[in-house]
Formats: structure tokens, C-alpha cells, sequence
């Protein structure tokens, strides 16, 4: 453990933040390379970018006024940025993170080694030490994963990885039926939590993100968002909403596109091609209307806001509360969605999740509804984009999908429109980095000029 210490404290002028980091929000990002001293994570994720629409919401559904907003999305971008540089520190011993307050103005980090406290709180962050690894509680949750359609069924609608708690927590209508869950898939008790709830969630059934459209001239989801693939325009959404083959329509009516791919139940995610008279466009739609414009598909921490569009509810905010989540539908279990305060309603599924300009995903299901509150989850967007071989559409990316990159580029094995995970190394103008938060890659996030992505190795 000391020489791991010793090595990252011997990078640490190329991976150290300030102590003032989710104070100030905007005081630069920490990495290698001269783009650090200048480009903050905030800058990077173009939180900047967020529009009034989104922030009214944000201020409506999360009690804050619009400085509080503004400031909320830079830290939870810094945040993000922080905690995948300690996580690639940490190692084994990373056992997640999250922010909380207000303003996100607090990152705890979690460890199972005392020893890492110190590394933690120089990088300007709250330490826990606990006693199991996010590896370790990924792995239980992967158990019952495989044993959940044989043993989970409607009296055991939700599970998940809970980092502030340490544990997999287990939602249960009937407490009994968790336990033998719990035993049939060989999870010990101590990495679990069994918590009694009346949930029972579905799919929300009944080219921007948020609008309508109809499935096979009948049932309704919402856009996700717009996407391209080579030079053909689309749009991802929820599988549950339409299969392969299904032919759609617009808000308006007018022949739109067919389903290309779908996969519900194990995943909820799809995507639609659409014909000549629709165009892809960077938006989703806000409140009123307007254009919410998305400038990327990094992944925001648990913890952070989160806006909802979709075409019954319209705009609706509320927080990130557990990555990594298994549900299970009528029609069967779903793994790996992320789980949210934010509510909806039938006809929202599909529909776009974003935190100020990052694409998060897109409606799966969920309980209750946008007058007494509720649970939904969405299917995370890089996922689907990469499944599927799909580029977001972005303001910062290229206007049309078939534009060549620069032939100036510098060589390596980095390339615009490949999703990268935490953990991935590549290569660029002879140097080799490490990714920090899953995303897309675009032109503009080169490694040397995104350090909120990528650190230098």
C-alpha cells in the first residue's frame, strides 16, 4: 500500500486539485499538460451552457435560486472530475463517491484503507473509510443479477449498489422474499441492505429530446436524443417503446422512421432511423419550448442534479441517487439503469435525462407520478451509443455527421465517437492517458485538452 501511496503522491503535480476545488467551482482543473492551468472541469462540460429553462426547473424542483443552480452544476461537474482522478489513484480500494448539499459543494470519497485518507483530503474532498470496495459490491450486485429470473419477481421490484451506505441495497415488497433472494444468489448479508417499500415499478408507456412520437400510428414515448450514425439521422429511446421493425411517427404526425435496434427486457434501450425529412438536431426540448442544448454524455456522480424532458410532463429536475440498478418490470428485470428522484408519467418514456448539458439517458420506467412524486429510472446514454455504434449529436460536434475530421489531428488510438469507461487508456500525440469519466469522445476533448476526462500516464 505505501508504495502505491508513493506513487501517486509523486504525480501529484499532474493529478492534484486545491482544497477550494467544490468551493469555487471554477478555479481550474487539475492534470498534466498546459491545458490544465487553464481548462476547469465546469469549462469543459460547458456547464456554462445550461439554459434559463433548465435552471427554472432546477430552482423549482430543488428548492434553489438561480446562483445556487449555476454553482450546483459547476461543482458537480468538478466533483466528477475529482473523484475519477481519486478513484484511478485508489485503485482496489476506491469505494465510490458522491456529493451532497445545496450546491453539491461537498465530495465524499470512500475507501477501504485508512491510509488513502490523507491522499483524499489534499484532492479537496471528505474521506469515509468503509469496510467494502466498489469492485467487491459490484460483484455481489452481479450475483443476483444473474439469479434474478429465477428468484426475483414482483415482490422484489428494485436492487442496487448504494455507495454512501457501502452496500447493496435490496427493495422489497415482502422482506421474506429478499432475504431468500439474497441466499439463493449467494450474496452475504453483510454486503446487503433489505429495505421495505410499496414500489411497483413499469414502463412508462402511452427530432428533439422530449418530443413525441407514435408507434405504429398507436402507443407514445418520447425522443431521447437525436443521434447520427454515418450520415443517417435518428434518435435513441427506451426499447420498451417499440421493436425492431416498428415504424414511428412524429409529434405531428408525418411518417418519421423504423426501430433499428431494440433490447427490453436485460436492457431498455433502442434506437430509431429516420427518414429524409427529419434532421438531427443538438437539443432537447425545455420549458416553453425551448432549446436545451447538449454539449456532451459525461456521466454525472451520485448525488448531482438531474432534468427529465419528456412529452407528457414536460420538464421536471430532481437527483441522481444510485448508478448501477436492477429493476424489475412486469415484463422482467432490467439491469443497469440509474435511479432517480425525478418523477414521470406514461408517455414520457424514452424521453431525455441531462444535468446542465451532459446527455445522462433516457426514461425507462419507474412509480408514482409528477403530482404526489416519485421513482423513475433511466437507461445511461453511452451504453446506448455504443451498443448500438451511434454518435450523439452535440453543438460542439461536427454540423453534419459525415465532416472528416481534422487531418491535422495528432496520432494515437483516441478517436472522436468511441465511449470510453473509466479505466481506458489511449494514446494521443505520443503520449498515453487514462480516462477519468465515461463519455463520448468528441473533437474539442482531446486528451491533452480535456483534463476533467483524461489523465496523462
Amino acid at each position: 500500500m505505501l508504495r502505491r501511496h508513493i506513487r501517486a503522491r509523486a504525480a501529484g503535480a499532474a493529478v492534484v486539485a486545491t482544497a477550494a476545488l467544490l468551493v469555487a467551482g471554477l478555479s481550474g482543473s487539475a492534470s498534466a499538460g498546459p491545458a490544465a492551468a487553464t481548462t476547469s472541469a465546469a469549462q469543459t462540460l460547458r456547464t456554462d451552457a445550461a439554459p434559463p429553462a433548465l435552471l427554472r426547473a432546477m430552482e423549482r424542483d430543488l428548492g434553489l435560486d438561480r446562483r445556487q443552480a449555476e454553482r450546483r452544476l459547476a461543482n458537480e461537474a468538478e466533483a466528477g472530475a475529482t473523484a475519477g482522478r481519486l478513484g484511478a489513484a485508489l485503485g482496489g480500494d476506491f469505494a465510490g463517491a458522491w456529493v451532497r448539499g445545496a450546491e453539491s459543494g461537498t465530495l465524499t470519497v470512500a475507501t477501504t484503507d485508512a491510509g488513502d485518507v490523507s491522499l483524499i483530503e489534499a484532492r479537496g474532498a471528505r474521506a469515509a473509510v468503509v469496510r467494502h470496495s466498489l469492485a467487491e459490491l459490484d460483484a455481489a450486485k452481479a450475483r443476483l443479477d444473474r439469479a434474478a429470473g429465477r428468484h426475483a419477481g414482483a415482490d422484489v421490484p428494485v436492487w442496487y449498489v448504494d455507495v454512501p451506505s457501502n452496500s447493496v441495497v435490496v427493495r422489497a415488497v415482502r422482506p421474506a422474499a429478499a432475504r431468500a433472494f439474497l441466499a439463493a444468489a449467494g450474496v452475504e448479508r453483510a454486503l446487503a441492505r433489505v429495505e421495505r417499500t410499496a414500489e411497483r415499478p413499469r414502463p412508462l408507456y402511452d427530432l428533439r429530446g422530449g418530443e413525441a412520437y407514435y408507434i405504429n400510428n398507436s402507443g407514445r414515448c418520447s425522443i431521447g436524443f437525436p443521434v447520427t450514425k454515418g450520415t443517417q439521422h435518428g434518435y435513441a429511446t427506451a426499447g420498451h417503446c417499440g421493436r425492431a421493425g416498428a415504424s414511428t411517427t412524429g409529434h405531428n404526425r408525418v411518417a418519421q422512421g423504423t426501430f433499428q435496434g431494440s433490447v427490453f427486457p436485460g436492457r431498455d434501450m433502442a434506437w430509431v432511423a429516420v427518414n429524409s425529412q427529419w434532421t438531427a438536431t443538438p437539443y432537447v426540448k425545455g420549458a416553453g419550448g425551448q432549446n436545451v442544448q447538449v454539449t456532451g454524455s459525461t456521466q454525472a456522480p451520485v448525488g448531482a442534479s438531474v432534468c427529465r424532458s419528456g412529452s407528457t410532463t414536460g420538464w421536471h429536475c430532481g437527483t441522481v441517487q444510485q448508478h448501477n440498478t436492477s429493476v424489475t418490470y412486469p415484463e422482467g428485470t432490467i439491469t443497469g439503469v440509474t435511479r432517480t428522484s425525478v418523477c414521470a408519467e406514461p408517455g414520457d418514456s424514452g424521453g431525455s435525462y441531462i444535468s446542465g448539458s451532459q446527455a445522462q439517458g433516457v426514461t425507462s420506467g419507474g412509480s408514482g407520478n409528477c403530482s404526489s412524486g416519485g421513482t423513475t429510472y433511466f437507461q445511461p446514454i453511452n451504453p446506448l451509443l455504443q451498443n448500438y455504434g451511434l454518435t450523439l449529436r452535440t453543438t460542439t460536434g461536427p454540423e453534419n455527421p459525415e465532416d472528416p475530421e481534422d487531418p491535422g489531428e495528432p496520432g494515437g488510438t483516441w478517436a472522436a465517437g468511441t465511449v470510453y469507461q473509466p479505466g481506458d487508456t489511449v494514446t494521443y500525440g505520443g503520449a498515453g492517458y487514462r480516462c477519468l469519466q465515461g463519455h463520448q469522445a468528441q473533437p474539442g476533448w482531446e486528451p491533452p485538452n480535456a483534463p476533467a476526462l483524461w489523465q496523462r500516464v
